[in-house]
């Protein structure tokens, strides 16, 4: 098992300097078509503030989405993602169940968030802002994403064409209808988006 590690991590490497130089950060370039999100290479990060001391930071490693896109006609590009709330972490058992109970994103209940993209309007030679729709809590309210593109290219890790961006939205909780321990409890929560993407086919 450590030879295979060790044997995939040498090639890793080897491989890396080589594909990175094939990679592109020019949105024109990127290759059209059907994406499906890498959920091992994808996450939503997210902070509050907690009473003005300090601030949380936690994770949805759960996610999945899929992404069509031409870059000739970015303003088209489809984007749907869809997220395990039960999928939150901090790495604290207590808070994490605290945060999946009814008090706040009640997972039982409400066991997926979505986002739709609505538009899509670039702002930069790699910037664009992602309108959409997000459903959280069972409550439908637009979001704005703003999207950076990072990069595009044969990934030496696993050898498939990927396509990389990265993003972050700001939104109230209580907009949501999550409203313990407000005004204490932030009620302003940043999502910070790492997100690689794979042909669907």
């Amino acid at each position: 098992m450590l030879k295979t590690v060790a044997y995939a991590l040498t090639v890793a490497l080897v491989v890396a300097p080589v594909a990175l130089a094939q990679s592109t950060q020019v949105p024109a370039e990127v290759k059209a078509g059907a994406y499906v999100l890498d959920p091992s290479h994808s996450k939503i990060t997210w902070s509050v503030s907690h009473l003005g001391f300090s601030t949380y930071v936690g994770q949805f490693t759960g996610v999945a989405g899929t992404l069509k896109l031409d870059p000739k006609a970015v303003q088209a590009a489809d984007l749907q993602v869809t997220v395990d709330t039960a999928s939150v972490g901090t790495l604290n058992t207590a808070l994490d169940n605290h945060l999946k109970s009814p008090d706040f994103l009640d997972v039982a209940k409400f066991p997926t968030a979505t986002f739709k993209a609505t538009s899509v309007k670039t702002t930069g030679e790699r910037t664009a802002d992602i309108s959409g729709d997000l459903t959280l809590h069972g409550v439908t309210k637009p979001v704005v994403i703003e999207a950076t593109f990072n990069r595009a290219g044969i990934a030496p890790t696993d050898g498939k064409y990927t396509v990389g961006f990265s993003g972050k939205a700001v939104l109230k909780r209580s907009d949501f209808g999550i409203k313990t321990y407000l005004p204490v409890l932030g009620d302003e929560v940043t999502l910070q988006l790492a997100a690689e993407f794979k042909p669907a086919s």
